[in-house]
């Protein structure tokens, strides 16, 4: 099982291709806020709604100081595809080795349907501009996540 990040810790470093195949590093965002969510899988209905809820709150979030980033262990191609159907406007980066997730507690083992299998742990983060974990949340659900992270943003 991956260690767990807590409030105060560095944010793991990476570099990850985009959705277009760019590269996207956490260091591009250092003097920002930021939420990197960690998710399953592209074009799921659970990841679907997850995203689609983030899309739909991004200016919220934006009045609030917080761009958005999402992971999942998707390819490129995959993620392009999701952007593209559900008219995504954040960064969606892939990370197939898993490392990065590993990196962040987001892989490992968790609960399925009450069996243990290793997967991917639905995770979100709000990193501060220092690049410090602000808010560490693992568990968590896809459906009414967001509108519960927007109640629980520090002030």
């Amino acid at each position: 099982m991956s260690e767990r990040l807590n409030p105060g810790d560095q944010a793991p470093g990476f570099t990850l291709p985009d959705s277009e195949g760019k590269p996207v590093s956490l260091s591009d965002y250092l003097g920002k806020s930021v939420v990197v969510y960690f998710y399953p899988a592209a074009s799921t209905p659970g990841c679907t709604k997850q995203a689609c809820d983030f899309r739909d709150n991004l200016s919220v979030l934006a009045e609030s100081g917080y761009e958005v980033i999402g992971v999942s262990p998707d390819k490129q191609e995959k993620l392009a595809k999701f952007a593209a159907e559900e008219g995504l406007n954040f960064p969606l980066l892939g990370d197939p080795s898993r490392e990065v997730l590993k990196a962040w507690g987001a892989f490992g083992e968790k609960q399925n349907y009450g069996r243990t299998v290793e997967g991917v742990i639905r995770s979100t983060f709000l990193v501060g501009p220092d690049g410090k974990i602000v808010k560490a949340m693992y568990n968590v659900r896809a459906t009414g996540h967001v509108a519960k992270l927007l109640r629980e943003l520090p002030a």
